[in-house]
Formats: C-alpha cells, sequence, structure tokens
C-alpha cells in the first residue's frame, strides 16, 4: 500500500477520508489496493480507514484481532453490534464526505462492492458517502512499466499464435478433415501455454451464427466444423504466466477458402469504421492538449457509427473494457450501453475497444487493445483492416 499517494489522491479530490471495509472477501479491490493476503478467513467484519492527513485507524472484531496488523494505524475493536456501532462513529469522528466502493443506483457495478445496510448505517452518522471509483481506477488500473512490457510480450504472442492458428485453420479445411471449433480452441491453449502464456478459459472460437453469440465458448460434444465456406470469429486473450503480468484481448473475423459475401464486407467496414471512430477519438483526447476523456465518450463514437449505418440494434454490448492484471480491469471500460461511465481513462491505462455487429446469420467484432501515456494513446498490436482469407 501506498499510504503518501493515497492521501495525495485524498487531498487532490477534496475527500475527508477513503473507507475500506470488507466481510467474507467481499471487496477484492480493498484486498488488492491495501495489500492484503488472498487467503485466510474473514468471518468477521473489518474497517479501515485511510484520512487525507493523519494516521489510518482500523476496527476489528476481538476474534479476528490481527487480520490488519499488516497495515500502518491505531486499532480498536469490538465483539457486541453495539460496539461495533460506537467504535465506528468514534473511528470516523473526525471526517464527513468519504469514500468507499459504492456507486450511486449501482451505475458502476464493478467497484459497487458495499451493502447497502452499511451505507445506511453511515448516513445515520451523518456521513456523505462518495463513489471511490476515480480512486480505484488510479490505484488499480494504472500500469507500471513493468506490466506494460509485459502486454507487449503477449501481444507478439498472440498475435503470432493468431496467423499460425489461420494458417493451420485454412490448411485443414483443404487438405485434411476440417477442424471444429473446439479442437481449434484446444489448439490454441496448448500454442499459449508452450510461449508461456497463461488464460483463464476460452478462447472464443466460433463459426458461422456461433459467431453472433459474442460470449460463445466451443464444448466438445457440440461444436461446429470449420470447412470451406464457414465464417469465422476468434477472441483470444491470455498474459504472461507470473504474477502481475497484464492482459493481451484480441478479435478476428474472416471466411474460410472463399470470398467475402457483399453482405460480410459491409457489416465488417461498418465495425472497422466504428472501432476506428473510438481510437481516434481517445488518442485525440491524449494528443490534443491532453484533455480529460471518460469512458463514455468513446462508446458514444463507435456507437454513433453502427447507429448512422442502421445496425444500432444489432451491437449490443459496451464498445470496451479496461485491462489490467485482470482481464476486466477496475479502471473506466468504453460504455454509455450497459452503464454511463463517467471514470476518466487515465494515463498508463490499458483497455479494449471491439464494437461489434451481431445478425442472425454471422456476427463482426474487430478488437484492439490501447495503451495511453501522458500525451499520446497507441493501439497496442495489429490492427485488421479487412476479413482474413483464410
Amino acid at each position: 500500500m501506498d499510504l503518501d499517494s493515497i492521501q495525495r489522491a485524498l487531498r487532490d479530490s477534496r475527500t475527508d477520508a477513503w473507507l475500506f471495509y470488507d466481510h467474507h472477501h467481499r471487496d477484492p479491490i480493498a484486498a488488492a489496493i491495501l495489500g492484503l493476503p488472498d487467503h485466510g478467513l474473514v468471518s468477521r467484519r473489518w474497517y479501515y480507514v485511510i484520512p487525507a492527513e493523519g494516521e489510518p485507524r482500523k476496527l476489528v472484531h476481538r476474534i479476528e484481532a490481527g487480520k490488519l496488523d499488516s497495515l500502518p494505524g491505531s486499532k480498536g475493536v469490538y465483539s457486541s453490534w453495539q460496539e461495533l456501532e460506537a467504535g465506528l462513529e468514534s473511528m470516523l469522528a473526525p471526517w464527513n464526505r468519504i469514500a468507499m466502493q459504492y456507486s450511486p443506483r449501482n451505475a458502476i457495478m464493478y467497484v459497487s462492492m458495499v451493502d447497502a445496510g452499511t451505507v445506511e448505517l453511515l448516513r445515520s452518522m451523518d456521513k456523505e458517502i462518495i463513489s471511490s471509483a476515480d480512486l480505484v481506477s488510479r490505484f488499480q488500473a494504472v500500469l507500471t512499466e513493468d506490466q506494460i512490457d509485459s502486454h507487449y510480450a503477449a501481444q507478439r504472442a498472440i498475435d503470432d499464435i493468431l496467423t499460425e492458428g489461420f494458417q493451420h485453420i485454412g490448411s485443414r479445411a483443404r487438405y485434411g478433415g476440417p477442424a471444429t471449433e473446439y479442437e481449434m480452441m484446444v489448439w490454441f491453449r496448448e500454442a499459449m501455454h508452450r510461449a508461456g502464456l497463461t488464460t483463464d478459459h476460452g478462447p472464443n472460437i466460433s463459426a458461422n451464427e456461433n459467431s453472433s453469440d459474442s460470449h460463445y465458448e466451443p464444448a466438445a460434444e457440440s461444436s461446429r466444423r470449420i470447412s470451406s465456406g464457414s465464417f469465422l470469429l476468434i477472441d483470444i486473450w491470455a498474459r504472461q504466466d507470473r504474477p502481475g503480468s497484464c492482459w493481451y484481448d484480441i478479435t478476428w473475423t474472416g471466411v474460410v477458402n472463399r470470398e467475402p459475401t457483399e453482405q460480410e464486407r459491409v457489416v465488417f467496414a461498418i465495425v472497422r469504421d466504428a472501432r476506428d471512430a473510438a481510437i481516434e477519438t481517445v488518442r485525440s483526447a491524449f494528443t490534443d492538449g491532453g484533455h480529460a476523456i471518460a469512458g463514455f465518450e468513446a462508446d458514444d463514437a463507435a456507437r454513433a457509427v453502427i447507429r448512422a449505418a442502421g445496425y444500432d440494434p444489432y451491437f449490443t454490448h459496451r464498445t470496451g473494457h479496461n485491462i489490467g492484471a485482470e482481464l476486466h480491469g477496475s479502471g473506466a471500460h468504453l460504455d454509455n450501453l450497459e452503464t454511463h461511465d463517467e471514470r476518466r481513462i487515465l494515463p498508463f491505462t490499458c483497455f479494449s475497444i471491439e464494437p461489434g455487429i451481431y445478425l442472425p446469420q454471422f456476427g463482426v467484432r474487430s478488437e484492439v487493445n490501447m495503451i495511453t501515456s501522458r500525451d499520446n494513446a497507441v493501439v497496442t498490436g495489429r490492427v485488421q483492416r479487412d476479413l482474413v482469407h483464410i
């Protein structure tokens, strides 16, 4: 935990204090920011408050009194609920405007970890509870140099593996028995393992109408063959197999052993242009004087292109998500559909841009990753310009 930086951020945001609270590991964000171990019992409630000025304070149950001993600050203990409420009120007495993992109306549910009852209790003590969403982005989403390097290492490996995978699929379709979606999922997993990468599940290998299911994952017993004439979508993601490394996550589409149809070309071009509109919106925000940009603004840019082409009903998800040590990280998402994400896209963060159009017969998504700096924002891998001829 970087106490000095947290307190500086609180002063910058005119926030009196940041209150962390957990029970049964409900708030992984708290554990990550405070540097707590991710194991052991949390069978009783604990509270840890970092003020903008001064020493942090703790409140823990007597039977788990050592739970926060790794953190600096004075400690209070409780057993009964009456002691808990009195101890919490005393601990927070100097401060009024308090940040927590809370989001009004659950608008940014990715940081909404605090239960309604706890918020009600604190409000009964005349505390103003505000969202910690921007603070979480600052201390969870901003990447180190080593994490940025790890992202580029994963990018180079996956870009090469994807090229090899397309070649393998095409060869199987033309000269041998066509591979199935499931067989290729296993093929990609093994290739990533050989390259020193790890993944949590997937990748998504989907042919024809399965490509319209944006979270499709093939199963051995129901997997479609990828044969000549198939339309194919591959969504692949992985990171270096070491703690804290940053993910790389891309999606490409193509056709197997044939030319694309006119409809496929048109839909791909619309998705490509929507992707590029979002890329340019982010890039210009960082290069043209570095003005702040919120996640929803990049989503608006992509969605406007698809809406103008008449395909808005078929773009059914956000434009992109934050990427870090978790595939779907804690920073700003590019979203004005599922949520209205007002969090700022910060320097030295990574995120996907992945608009899509999903028709009954096929779906197109084009996904790239971007990384920002103080005065620039760049796409980190290869960029698909046309449907791949596999």
